[in-house]
C-alpha cells in the first residue's frame, strides 16, 4: 500500500519547455484555477445529461465531485480523469423508463437506477477481469468497428425522439435551431477555452435570448424566476433510491460496454499525452469508473465516466497533474450543494434542452465515426462493412429485441449484434 500513491514533487520547469507531469503540483493559486477551468470544462455535459435523462442536475453535480474524488483514491492518484454524467446512459434509460429526453423529471426514475446500478457492478467486474488477465481480450472483443458502431447509434437511436419533442410549435423549433446556431458559432468561431465550453456558453447564450423573446417581448412562454427566489443557497439535494427489474436492468447494463470502450480511449490518449505508460492502470480505472457508477445510482444520480473534454483542456494547458482533479472534484461538490444552483438550471427551458440534445447526439454519432477515421477501418473488407451497417440500422431504426418478457431496446439489441457478429466472422480469419 505504501506505493499505491505516487511521490508528488513541485514543478520546477517552465511549461513552454515541458508539460507538468502527473506525479508533479503546481503552486496553489495556480492549482486552484486550474481545478477550477476543470470542472467548468465538463459543467456543460454534466449539466445537461441528467436534464435530459430527468434526474436532479443538483444531485449529478454533487455526484461528479465525490465520484471524481473515489476515482482519485482508487487509481491511486496515477490517471488524471474527472468523472460526470455519461451520455451513454441517456438512451436506454429513455428506453427502460419511457421518458422523453429534456421533458422534466422522469416519474420512472428508481427504475432507472436499478439499471444504473447493475451497469456499474457489471463494469466493476470487467476492471476486475482486466486487472487479471490484462487488456489484450477487451480489445480483441471491441475492435474499433465495433466500438465506433456503438458510439454512434447512441446519438442516432435518439434522434427521433429529441426532434419530436418540438415537432408543431414554430417558436419552440425556432429556439431550437438558435441554440443549435449558438453552439456551432462558438465551435467554429472562438478558440481556447470558450470553445472547449461550447456546451455550456451556447446553452447560457440561447437561455438569455429565449428569455429576452419571452419574458422581454412577449413570444412563447416566459421563464418564471420564482423558484430561484425562493432556494436557499446551501442545502443537500434529493437522493432517491433505486428499484430493480430485470428488464430495464437487461437494456442499461450493456451500457457498460461502451463506457469500457470510452475509458480504453481515455487512457490511451492521455497516456500518449503525457510520454507515461498508463495501460497498467487500465484495470483500476475500469474498477473505479464502475463502481463510481454503482455509487452515484445508488443514491438517485446518472452513471458516470471518464470525460473527454479534460483531454482537450489538459491538451491546451500541457498540465496531466492529478492534484488539478482533486480540486475540481472539491469544487464541483460545492456547487452540488447550493439548491439555488439547481433552481436555476431547472429553469432551462424545454427548447433549448432540445436544441443542446440535437447538436450533442449528433457529436455523439459522429465521434463513432471518427473510431472508425482515426482507426483506419478498412470498410473494403465486407466483415467490417456488415458488422457497421447492420449495428448502425438496428440501433438506429431502434430494433427492440425481446427475450421472453424482456425488451433489451435498440442500442442494447445493437450492441450485443455488433460484438456478436464481429465475433462470429471474425472465426473465418482469428487473425484479423
Amino acid at each position: 500500500m505504501s506505493n499505491w500513491f505516487p511521490k508528488w514533487r513541485p514543478y520546477d520547469g517552465h511549461m513552454e519547455q515541458r508539460p507538468v507531469s502527473t506525479n508533479e503540483y503546481l503552486p496553489p493559486l495556480q492549482s486552484l484555477v486550474l481545478g477550477i477551468q476543470h470542472a467548468f470544462a465538463m459543467f456543460g455535459a454534466t449539466v445537461l445529461a441528467p436534464l435530459l435523462m430527468g434526474f436532479n442536475p443538483n444531485l449529478a453535480i454533487l455526484m461528479s465531485g465525490i465520484c471524481t474524488l473515489l476515482f482519485f483514491i482508487l487509481t491511486g492518484g496515477r490517471v488524471p480523469s474527472y468523472l460526470g454524467s455519461s451520455f451513454a446512459f441517456i438512451g436506454v434509460v429513455a428506453a427502460a423508463t419511457g421518458h422523453i429526453t429534456g421533458s422534466g423529471a422522469n416519474p420512472n426514475l428508481s427504475v432507472a437506477l436499478g439499471g444504473i446500478v447493475a451497469c456499474g457492478v457489471l463494469y466493476a467486474l470487467i476492471g476486475f477481469m482486466v486487472m487479471l488477465t490484462g487488456t489484450r481480450w477487451i480489445e480483441k472483443l471491441m475492435p474499433p468497428v465495433v466500438t465506433g458502431a456503438v458510439v454512434m447509434i447512441i446519438g442516432l437511436n435518439l434522434a427521433p425522439v429529441t426532434v419530436k419533442g418540438v415537432a408543431g410549435q414554430s417558436f419552440e423549433m425556432g429556439m431550437a435551431l438558435l441554440t443549435v446556431l449558438c453552439m456551432g458559432l462558438i465551435a467554429v468561431f472562438s478558440r481556447g477555452l470558450l470553445q472547449r465550453l461550447l456546451l455550456l456558453v451556447g446553452l447560457l447564450l440561447a437561455y438569455a435570448l429565449y428569455a429576452l423573446l419571452t419574458n422581454g417581448l412577449g413570444f412563447g412562454k416566459a421563464i418564471d424566476f420564482s423558484a430561484v427566489a425562493q432556494a436557499a443557497w446551501f442545502g443537500l439535494p434529493t437522493f432517491s433510491s433505486p428499484r430493480f427489474e430485470l428488464n430495464a436492468m437487461l437494456i442499461i447494463a450493456p451500457v457498460a460496454l461502451i463506457l469500457v470502450a470510452e475509458n480504453l480511449g481515455h487512457i490511451k490518449a492521455v497516456g500518449a499525452m503525457t510520454g507515461e505508460n498508463l495501460t497498467p492502470q487500465l484495470g483500476k480505472a475500469f474498477v473505479a469508473d464502475g463502481l463510481a457508477t454503482t455509487l452515484s445510482g445508488s443514491v438517485g444520480a446518472p452513471g458516470m465516466t471518464t470525460y473527454g473534454e479534460n483531454i482537450g483542456v489538459m491538451a491546451v494547458t500541457r498540465v496531466y497533474s492529478t492534484i488539478i482533479f482533486v480540486i475540481a472534484g472539491i469544487f464541483a461538490i460545492f456547487l452540488g450543494l447550493s439548491p439555488k444552483f439547481g433552481a436555476i438550471i431547472s429553469t432551462i427551458p424545454s427548447a433549448v434542452l432540445t436544441g443542446a440534445s440535437i447538436v450533442v447526439f449528433g457529436l455523439i454519432t459522429i465521434a463513432g465515426a471518427k473510431i472508425w477515421i482515426e482507426h483506419k477501418v478498412d470498410f473494403s473488407n465486407n466483415k467490417n462493412l456488415i458488422v457497421a451497417a447492420v449495428t448502425v440500422i438496428l440501433g438506429a431504426g431502434n430494433f427492440e429485441l425481446t427475450l421472453g418478457s424482456f425488451n433489451l431496446g435498440g442500442i442494447g439489441t445493437a450492441t450485443f449484434a455488433a460484438i456478436l457478429l464481429n465475433w462470429l466472422f471474425s472465426l473465418k480469419d482469428p487473425s484479423n
